[in-house]
């Protein structure tokens, strides 16, 4: 079985966006009122997902995506804590009308209520309805609400413990995904995605987060941001700054995808990251969309890349299927239920 960790609902029908654009013009015009929740049929999702990301999967051979709302849209430095909150559940409802209709080929993260200066305990309650009620199986965590100026607290604060003791509690990873970029000197995928996903990575070598929350589990995707590419610099600097060694201090926690965009990348990627740690994606219907001229296939057509490395085909399996099974135990026990 091959399983896509990291998919967003791109194409999701134009009402949806239409409410978003509502709700914003409701806060910038000082109302106190909410936006109408839109009315989208079933029809109007069928067509947006057979047409892109059920088409895509099936004509890549991926089996299943774990699938949530698009990154870029999160946005919660747009508004406050409560037009954050009626998106999220908006978008995280929506999740759950992509699974019900296709439960064979996804299942749900959710994105959270997070707000600038909003304390990250008032997550919790959405996570444990999207875990509890909805059947998602993780979440995205967004270490930088306010849009690429970075005023929040480290991810090894304690600040953030509330909702990492939920984490636990409710055995569900988080993907570390920023959104879109309010500071014109960070482009959203090509320069904050990659920031953030390095960063975060930093933040976990700095901290003692793991020794505090030993089941505690983070994906890191984009291939890891920079960190791959500059091992030698993470090493070096863990061991100047007194850190035990990566493998027993960071990653036995923290997982890689592979939505890096070229042969060479995802050649580095394996050759670096123990096979343990790398868990496939490709962000279909995402950041990069088009053909690369050089090879004259799609650059986020990821599988290609794993199917043409020279590893054993147990590895292969365990980047494709076991990985995931393993990092998300609610994937793993939902596909036990259907036999898979």
């Amino acid at each position: 079985m091959i399983i896509d960790c990291h998919g967003h609902y791109t194409t999701a029908p134009e009402p949806h966006q239409a409410f978003r654009e509502q709700q914003i013009s409701l806060f910038n015009n000082g109302s106190s009122e909410q936006a109408d929740l839109p009315n989208i049929s079933d029809d109007m999702i069928r067509e947006s997902i057979e047409k892109n990301q059920l088409k895509l999967l099936r004509e890549r051979g991926a089996d299943m995506t774990i699938f949530s709302p698009r990154a870029s849209a999160m946005a919660h430095h747009i508004g406050d804590g409560k037009v954050s909150r009626q998106w999220t559940a908006a978008c995280n409802d929506l999740i759950h009308r992509v699974v019900t209709l296709y439960p064979e080929y996804f299942i749900g993260v959710c994105q959270l209520p997070q707000s600038p200066g909003i304390p990250i305990s008032d997550s919790i309650a959405e996570l444990e309805r999207c875990i509890t009620e909805l059947g998602f199986i993780g979440c995205n965590l967004n270490p930088d609400p306010s849009g690429g100026h970075w005023t929040s607290a480290p991810l090894t604060d304690k600040s953030w413990y509330p909702f990492y003791e939920k984490m636990v509690e409710l055995d569900v990873p988080a993907m570390i995904h920023v959104s879109g970029s309010c500071n014109p000197n960070f482009h959203a995928t090509g320069a904050h995605y990659i920031n953030a996903d390095t960063t975060a990575f930093m933040q976990f070598i700095e901290g003692d987060l793991f020794k505090d929350f030993p089941e505690l589990r983070f994906i890191i995707p984009h291939g890891g941001g920079a960190v791959p590419y500059h091992w030698g610099r993470y090493r070096g600097l863990a061991d100047m700054l007194k850190r035990p060694p990566l493998p027993e201090h960071v990653m036995k926690n923290v997982y890689f995808d592979t939505c890096v965009y070229h042969q060479p990348g995802i050649d580095l990627l394996f050759e670096v990251i123990d096979i343990d740690n790398i868990l496939f994606g490709s962000e279909m219907v995402g950041a990069v969309r088009g053909i690369d001229p050089e090879t004259g296939f799609y650059f986020d057509d990821t599988k290609r890349y794993i199917d043409a490395l020279d590893i054993p085909a147990e590895d292969k399996n365990k980047v494709f299927e076991l990985n995931a099974r393993r990092v998300y135990p609610r994937l793993d026990e939902s596909l036990k239920k259907r036999g898979l």
